[in-house]
């Protein structure tokens, strides 16, 4: 039976308010207007970024909402003016600019109450409506519930080394952070050609099962009195070509600067800061020739580029199922946050469907 036009009743998890359990709740999905496109989400991951809006911390956050913005599916509708893709089509929804109030892209309600967008995906939702310059049709043939970790934190690692910092073959390259995001540059620095890919984390359990990702060493700043900083350009006789920080720590950020070589070491912030944080170094660090630099989605553009990424995958020249630790249920996505912020999680898996 078709439900085109029609508004859809289905499950999602709402975050009413910050830091409190996500409840299951029956919500009801709007059509698409014109320009939108609705999805039904087979299978969604959970990323440190619905965390950190969930946990009240994100300024633009408001509640309540739908998280969820790393995600695969298939059309259900499209409305008016929608012709790149159509009912059936395979897709990864792609996260864009919040808009916050704006009426025009509420399409979720409890009971007539609205519920907000959130990254312009809401994916913690069994159907969503999103842009239709957010959608990115994919190859009909790939699992969805592997290609939906191209709708973030993968693409942003590579991406950060191919697109960003444009690692060139024999570089040495600096990783502070070895979960998702951190493995992922690792891998784009090994496909680049780096000679060396350390990796720089505090928890040494992660250590073995980086070295599948392109690490070649390991680094633990706690196994060291002299600064992280100090350690790195001891270690690479003046300082890494390339370092890459995943964590979102503003003090290592700096220090990811700082183990750059002087007159051509370039650092990229990865990870996202608190709400307010400021980054800082001595001006010196930078008028030596040091670049510092920021990205976002890995310099990728969405619609075109995640397509050839899940293609890349499809001819196995990029991992993706190596990132997925965990698979559970949208019912149990609470238990499915605790895994994340363990160690041992990657990237969780949740099936939307029952």
């Amino acid at each position: 039976m078709s439900t085109e036009g029609q508004v859809i009743t289905c499950k999602a998890a709402v975050a009413w308010e910050p830091n409190k359990p996500l409840v299951i709740e029956d919500v009801q999905v709007a059509p698409p207007q014109a320009g939108e496109v609705r999805i039904k989400i087979l299978f969604t991951a959970l990323c440190h970024t619905d965390a950190y809006t969930w946990s009240g911390k994100d300024p633009e956050g408001l509640f309540p909402c739908i998280l969820g913005h790393e995600a695969a599916g298939i059309v259900e509708s499209v409305g008016e003016g929608v012709t790149e893709v159509q009912p059936g089509d395979h897709v990864i929804p792609c996260y864009q600019a919040e808009c916050r109030e704006c009426k025009f892209c509420n399409r979720f309600s409890i009971n007539g109450k609205p519920i907000y967008h959130f990254m312009g995906t809401s994916t913690f939702s069994q159907y969503t409506v999103v842009h239709d310059v957010s959608v990115a049709k994919i190859d009909p043939q790939a699992p969805l519930d592997k290609v939906c970790l191209l709708g973030c934190g993968v693409p942003t690692g590579l991406g950060a080394v191919w697109n960003t910092a444009k690692v060139e073959p024999g570089s040495i390259v600096a990783v502070f952070g070895l979960g998702t995001v951190g493995l992922a540059v690792a891998e784009g620095a090994k496909a680049a050609g780096a000679s060396r890919v350390i990796g720089i984390d505090i928890d040494p359990k992660k250590f073995d099962r980086a070295k599948n990702f392109g690490v070649t060493e390991f680094v633990n700043p706690k196994d060291h009195d002299k600064p992280i900083q100090q350690v790195l350009v001891d270690l690479t006789d003046g300082g890494v070509d390339y370092s890459f920080e995943c964590i979102g720590n503003v003090s290592v950020m700096r220090a990811a600067l700082e183990c750059c070589h002087k007159g051509w070491g370039t650092s990229v912030i990865v990870g996202v800061a608190a709400s307010g944080q400021e980054i800082s170094t001595r001006p010196f660090q930078l008028v030596t020739g040091r670049v510092w630099k920021g990205t976002a989605f890995g310099g990728f553009k969405s619609r075109s580029q995640v397509p050839w990424l899940v293609d890349k995958y499809m001819k196995k020249e990029i991992k993706v199922d190596e990132y997925v630790t965990h698979n559970m249920t949208l019912g149990e996505i609470n238990e499915a946050f605790r895994y994340m912020h363990g160690g041992d999680c990657l990237r969780c898996v949740l099936k939307m469907q029952d």
